[in-house]
């Protein structure tokens, strides 16, 4: 069964280049095209894609907007975001907003299938470099999770489904850190499954949708260090591509 997309982007070009890219896979069909924000909401909507290709700048309606309407429709989407610049803080606030991954428009083509295979399966995707970018913008002074820096009482890490473990706290930092399953498992010096398990608890404790989010978790509730710099209200940065 191939894998739908729907992509959205305001340059016909770059939609060609993506459909031709994706339809030469073999598993992947291209079902729509959208050029705005508002267009990418409404087909995502209707034809009910398995995946929404979504660049996150756009006229009119951008990708940040049409992610949260898109969203909040049907919270089952998955949506890859892609930007032109490594730090964006558009695509940042995407995925806070429930975008399954985040990926630049000059990945190689391999990187690219790859992301929408594994978001059409229902996982979550930032890549590991990525995810170290927002960390060195965003939170310069992470603990250590190797080296002694262990959840006291007073940092307890509490959600709707409960306290994570101290071990379940070290997965969480290290998942803030862009660490893999299999880079997690080498640290913790534990097997790959036992770190699926201790993943899939800190998602159940937190009630979070993914791995993106538990990241994005981190950063919001300080456990990773550092705060995201101030920006006067009402501002989202300059507009760039």
């Amino acid at each position: 069964m191939s894998i739908t997309v729907l992509l959205a982007d305001d340059q016909p070009l770059i939609r060609l280049g993506f459909r031709m890219i994706l339809e030469d896979t073999g598993d992947i069909e291209v079902i729509g095209e959208a050029a705005d924000g508002r267009s990418a909401t409404e087909q995502a909507l209707t034809l009910r894609p398995d995946v929404v290709l979504l660049d996150i700048r756009m006229p009119g309606m951008d990708g940040l907007e049409a992610t949260r309407r898109i969203m909040a429709a049907d919270p089952q989407a998955r949506i890859l975001v892609l930007t032109t610049f490594d730090l964006d803080e558009y695509a940042f606030a995407a995925l806070r907003g429930g975008a399954s991954g985040f990926l630049l428009k000059d990945a190689p083509v391999a990187e690219l299938v790859h992301a929408i295979r594994v978001i059409a399966q229902g996982h979550a995707l930032v890549a590991p470099r990525i995810t170290r970018l927002l960390l060195d913008a965003y939170a310069p002074q992470l603990p250590d999770p190797l080296a002694g820096d262990r959840p006291g009482p007073d940092r307890a890490v509490v959600g709707p489904g409960g306290s994570l473990t101290g071990r379940e706290h070290e997965v969480l930092l290290l998942l803030a850190r862009g660490r893999s399953n299999a880079e997690i498992a080498t640290d913790l010096v534990v097997s790959e499954v036992t770190v699926k398990s201790h993943v899939g608890a800190v998602l159940h404790k937190l009630d979070l949708r993914n791995r993106v989010a538990a990241v994005i978790y981190a950063y919001e509730h300080g456990l990773i260090g550092g705060n995201r710099p101030a920006r006067p209200a009402g501002d989202p940065g300059r507009p760039h591509r």
